[in-house]
């Protein structure tokens, strides 16, 4: 974090109290806050007895503390008020209806992408992604969508070291995933089949807004390990024509040719 003689400390321990959990640990004990805050623990105990008090942590029977309400009421807040949310919706809604195959539009936070609308048909369904899933974003196909105005310098700087490995598609250096992004640019769509969940393929295409950057990756899932060619070229022309509707709707328009 960038240091300003402005910042508030008390606000500030109190919003890293708050990122500590995540995914995998949806509780935490009060010493480990106090550790990984590296705080006293009567200050720490000060923390959690203010978040409990506004709701923003809740106290388990064992003394731990897991997140409160008060954080869900303002993440789906957050997300209800991001335009692209708000003018995506209709067009998931349709996409997942001519295709009868689940929609979902995901958006770029850090290293990773946070699935912010999800419409599935009215069949069964074998993945596990919902509203506000978070997934690496080197690691998906969503992710590589969102990645495409990152040059190799700025990938570098998000990927300092090794990508981590989460199956065996999954690109194990800057360089591998730099490849696959053009890959993915140069025909305007992305394409995964089982690359991050088994037996989920999935098409992907850019969301762009009116600065004429990815806004977002809008993507159809299907619950089948291999796409047919035909079916994968007709999936990859669904999202790209709702992907251009969506981007219309956020006011993008198309640079002039030089």
């Amino acid at each position: 974090m960038s240091r300003t003689p402005y910042v508030v400390p008390g606000l500030e321990r109190g919003l890293r109290l708050l990122q500590l959990f995540r995914p995998g640990r949806a509780e935490l004990a009060a010493p480990e806050i106090a550790r990984e805050l590296e705080l006293p623990r009567t200050s720490a105990f000060r923390l959690q007895q203010t978040l409990e008090a506004l709701d923003f942590v809740e106290r388990n029977a064992d003394g731990s503390f897991r997140l409160g309400p008060a954080v869900l009421r303002l993440g789906f807040g957050l997300v209800a008020s991001l335009d692209v949310v708000e003018r995506g919706d209709e067009v998931l809604e349709k996409l997942c209806r001519d295709t009868g195959e689940s929609t979902q539009l995901a958006i770029l936070d850090g290293r990773e992408v946070v699935v912010v609308v999800k419409k599935n048909p009215p069949t069964p369904f074998v993945s596990n992604v919902q509203v506000g899933t978070r997934m690496p974003a080197h690691a998906t196909v969503v992710g590589r969508v969102l990645l495409q105005d990152f040059d190799p310098t700025q990938l570098k700087r998000l990927y300092p070291d090794r990508l981590k490995a989460h199956r065996p598609l999954t690109p194990k250096s800057v360089a591998d995933l730099l490849r696959l992004i053009e890959q993915d640019r140069a025909r305007g769509y992305a394409v995964s089949e089982s690359a991050y969940e088994s037996g989920i393929s999935a098409v992907a295409a850019p969301v762009r807004n009116h600065e004429q950057r990815v806004a977002a990756a809008l993507s159809i899932i299907v619950a089948r390990q291999r796409l047919e060619p035909k079916r994968r070229d007709e999936l990859a022309q669904r999202a790209v024509a709702a992907a251009a509707e969506l981007s219309r709707r956020l006011s993008y328009r198309e640079a002039a040719a030089a």
